[in-house]
C-alpha cells in the first residue's frame, strides 16, 4: 500500500512540450470507460467497482493523484452509493440471520422489514451525507487550500471514493471504527493529492468537520443524559 507523503511531481501539465494532462482532468478519447483509468464506471458497473475498490485498498495515494479531476458526478456517485447499499445489505441480511437463530433483539419479520427498509432509505440518506460532507469540506479547501485548478466537483470526487470505507462498517463492534479511521485517512490522502496541497492541510481540512461533529454529539449526549438525570432525581 502507497502511503507516500513527500514531495510529488507537478501535476499542472508544465514542461514537456508533448501535453500535460493538465492535473488529472478527464481527457480520455470519447467512448473510452473510464474503468480504463482505474476509476469506477457505470457502463462496466461489476469490473470498475472491483478495480477500483482493489486500487483504494492497496495504493490509495496513486488512485487519488492519478484521478479524473472533472468530467461527471454520476460515476463516483454511484460508487458511494453502491458501497452503502452493499454494506446495508450485509448488515441487514445478518440482524436477519441473528433474528432467526435468538441472538437479535427483534423478531424475524421485523428484521426483514428492517432490511428491506434501508435498502430504500440508505441510498437516499447517503446522497445527502455525501453532497453535504463535500460541501463542508470543499468550504475549508478554499479557506485553506486555496486550489487554482480544482473545484467542487474535485472535493466530491474524493469524498464519494472515500466511501469505500463503508464497506467494512457491517463488521460487529469494530466495523464502524476502522471503517471511520479508513475513510479519514483516504480522505486526507485524497484532498491532498487532488487539490495538490500540504498533508498538514489536508488533515486539518478533514479533521475539523470531524471533531465539530464530534463536539455536537458530546453536548448532545450530556444535554440528553442532564435532561434524564433531572428526571429521574423528580420521580
Amino acid at each position: 500500500m502507497e502511503f507516500d507523503t513527500g514531495n510529488r511531481p507537478d501535476q499542472s501539465g508544465s514542461g514537456d512540450s508533448g501535453g500535460g494532462t493538465g492535473g488529472g482532468t478527464d481527457v480520455r478519447p470519447p467512448g473510452m470507460s473510464a474503468s480504463a483509468g482505474g476509476e469506477f464506471d457505470y457502463r462496466d458497473p461489476v469490473q470498475s467497482f472491483v478495480a477500483t475498490v482493489r486500487r483504494l485498498v492497496l495504493e490509495p495515494v496513486a488512485f487519488f493523484r492519478s484521478m479524473n479531476r472533472q468530467g461527471d458526478f454520476v460515476n463516483p456517485l454511484l460508487f458511494s452509493l453502491i458501497c452503502w447499499e452493499i454494506a446495508a445489505v450485509i448488515g441487514g441480511f445478518l440482524g436477519v440471520l441473528g433474528s432467526v437463530v435468538g441472538l437479535g433483539a427483534r423478531g424475524v419479520g421485523e428484521a426483514i422489514v428492517s432490511l428491506f427498509a434501508s435498502l430504500i432509505i440508505t441510498p437516499i440518506v447517503a446522497a445527502i451525507v455525501l453532497f453535504v460532507a463535500a460541501g463542508i469540506i470543499h468550504l475549508l479547501v478554499i479557506l485553506l487550500a486555496r486550489p487554482v485548478s480544482t473545484g467542487f466537483e474535485t472535493t466530491f470526487r474524493v469524498i464519494a471514493y472515500a466511501d469505500v470505507a463503508i464497506l467494512v462498517t457491517w463488521i460487529p463492534i469494530l466495523g464502524a471504527l476502522v471503517g471511520g479511521v479508513w475513510y479519514t485517512v483516504l480522505s486526507i490522502f485524497g484532498v491532498r493529492e487532488a487539490h495538490q496541497t500540504s498533508t498538514g492541510k489536508a488533515a486539518v481540512i478533514v479533521l475539523v468537520p470531524v471533531a465539530v461533529v464530534v463536539f455536537i454529539l458530546l453536548v448532545l449526549a450530556l444535554i440528553v443524559g442532564a435532561v434524564i438525570f433531572g428526571a429521574l432525581n423528580n420521580m
